[in-house]
């Protein structure tokens, strides 16, 4: 996303357009969320991490509500609209994705 937002953005619009799309999107969110929430508390921030994962199940759920139909044209849609963002949240994705690596290793243990 930082050196090509194009070549992501064009990237989700052909990934969205593939039969596995939406339960593939469903499924590792709902994973994520799990590990996430019976991680939390090896981690430096347990209250951050817990909330991040019931957010993530919370999307899996509401993901299979709105249905494949509405999630495809939504991934489309803001492929399209937010391309110009993609760099800068490729930055921000990066350095939060470090944080996570931190907070889960290495802030464990130093304190």
């Amino acid at each position: 996303m930082i050196v090509s937002p194009s070549y992501w953005s064009n990237g989700i619009i052909e990934f969205s357009k593939k039969s596995y799309f939406h339960w593939f999107e469903v499924i590792t969110r709902l994973i994520a969320g799990l590990v996430f929430v019976s991680y939390n508390q090896t981690t430096s921030y347990p209250q951050l991490i817990l909330t991040i994962g019931y957010l993530l199940i919370a999307v899996g759920i509401g993901l299979i509500i709105i249905g494949s139909i509405k999630h495809r044209q939504f991934a489309i849609w803001s492929a399209r609209k937010f391309k110009s963002t993609f760099r800068s949240a490729g930055f921000g994705s990066f350095i939060f994705g470090g944080f996570l690596i931190y907070i889960s290793t290495i802030g464990v243990i130093s304190n």
